[in-house]
C-alpha cells in the first residue's frame, strides 16, 4: 500500500486486506464495479487463491474482465453476474475477507444502488462463509438516499452482533465535507 492510507474509508479496508490476506487465501469482491478492488484482492491471494466476484451489470462484468487481462491476473478469478445476497449459491469453501464497496458504480447509471435489504442478506450470508479471523469490510458511500438507509441498517446488524463472536470497528473522516464514506469492519473471532 501507499502512504496515504489514512485518507479515506477504501484505503483503510485494503490496509485490512492487506494484514489478512496471503497467497492461497480466498477473497470475495462483493460489489465488482469495474475491477479495482477484484484485481486488488487477486494480487493479495495471488495464483494459489481464489477471488470470486459478484455484480448485477453487464457492464461490471465486462469492465472487470478487461482490467484483469490488462493487469495479466492469472490467478483463480470468478465473476459472476449475480447480486451478493445469493453468495451462499456460488461459494462453498471457508473466506479470509469479504469486501463491500457499497453505492452505484461510478461513471454508470446512479439509479442502480446496492439496496439495503440485499445487502443486509449478504452480510449475514458472507458472516457464515468467513474462516475463523476473517473479516467482512464494508465500505459505504452514504451520501445518496439509498445510502443513507443502508448505512443504518449496516449500523444497526453490526450492534447487535455478539461481541464473543465478532470484532466490530466503524471508521468515519468526521472533519471531511460532504459526506466521506465511513468503513465497517466485521471480523470473526
Amino acid at each position: 500500500m501507499d502512504n496515504n492510507y489514512l485518507t479515506n474509508a477504501m484505503n483503510l479496508g485494503k490496509e485490512i486486506c492487506v494484514k489478512k490476506l496471503k497467497n492461497g487465501d480466498v477473497a470475495v469482491d462483493a460489489t465488482m464495479g469495474n475491477g479495482n478492488d477484484t484485481v486488488f484482492l487477486s494480487r493479495l491471494v495471488g495464483e494459489e487463491g481464489k477471488v470470486y466476484a459478484f455484480d448485477v451489470q453487464d457492464s461490471a462484468i465486462k469492465n472487470t474482465r478487461e482490467k484483469l487481462k490488462n493487469h495479466n491476473i492469472n490467478g483463480l478469478v470468478e465473476l459472476i453476474n449475480d447480486g451478493h445476497e445469493n453468495i451462499d449459491k456460488y461459494i462453498k469453501e471457508k473466506v479470509k475477507v469479504i469486501m463491500f464497496n457499497l453505492g452505484y458504480l461510478p461513471r454508470a447509471e446512479h439509479k442502480v444502488t446496492t439496496k439495503p435489504d440485499t445487502t443486509l442478506i449478504a452480510i449475514q450470508k458472507s458472516l457464515e462463509l468467513l474462516q475463523k479471523n476473517g473479516v467482512v469490510i464494508l465500505v459505504i458511500y452514504h451520501g445518496h438516499e439509498e445510502g443513507k438507509e443502508e448505512k443504518t441498517v449496516i449500523e444497526n446488524f453490526a450492534k447487535s452482533l455478539n461481541q464473543k463472536e465478532y470484532n466490530v470497528i466503524e471508521l468515519s473522516f468526521v472533519n471531511q465535507i460532504n459526506n466521506p464514506p465511513i468503513l465497517v469492519a466485521i471480523e470473526k473471532r
